[in-house]
C-alpha cells in the first residue's frame, strides 16, 4: 500500500494542465463552458445538440436527422482532438421520449462499430436545451 501512496504523491507534484478544444466543426459554446477539454489523455466533450455549426441553426426534422447532426457535431470535436469514434470510451445520451430509442439506435449504429462500441447510457429527461429531442456527450481516449 505504501508504494501506491508514494506514486500518488509523486503524481500530485506534477500537475497536468487541461487543454481546451475549440473548433468550428461543432457549435460554439453558448455559456461559461468549453466545447471539449483534454486532461491526462482523456477527452471530455460537452453535450451536443442538433445545431448546424455552419449556420448556428437547429436542425428541426425527424429524430434521425437530429441524431445524425448531433453525432456529426460529436465527430467534429473528436476530429479537433485527433480522435475518432473508435476512441470513444463512454457515451451519455439524453432523450425527451424513450419511445425514440429504436430510431436513435438505428442511426447510432452507423457511427459505432459493435466490436469497438463504447459503454453507454440512454436516459429519458423532461427537457433539453432549446427543447431539442436529443443531446449526446462523450468521453474518449486521446492518443499520446
Amino acid at each position: 500500500m505504501a508504494a501506491a501512496v508514494s506514486v500518488y504523491r509523486r503524481a500530485k507534484k506534477q500537475p497536468v494542465k487541461k487543454q481546451i478544444i475549440s473548433t468550428d466543426q461543432a457549435p460554439a459554446a453558448i455559456g461559461p463552458y468549453n466545447q471539449a477539454v483534454i486532461h491526462n489523455g482523456t477527452l471530455y466533450c460537452s453535450g451536443q445538440i442538433a445545431i448546424d455549426p455552419a449556420t448556428g441553426e437547429l436542425v428541426n426534422g425527424s429524430i434521425e436527422e437530429e441524431t445524425h447532426q448531433v453525432l456529426k457535431n460529436v465527430g467534429g470535436l473528436l476530429n479537433a482532438a485527433g480522435c475518432t469514434y473508435e476512441d470513444v470510451l463512454k457515451v451519455s445520451v439524453f432523450v425527451k421520449d424513450m419511445n425514440l430509442y429504436g430510431r436513435i439506435n438505428a442511426v447510432y449504429a452507423g457511427y459505432f462499430k459493435p466490436e469497438s462500441a463504447p459503454a453507454r447510457e440512454l436516459v429519458e429527461v423532461a427537457n433539453l436545451p432549446k427543447f431539442v429531442n436529443i443531446e449526446i456527450s462523450v468521453i474518449a481516449a486521446v492518443s499520446e
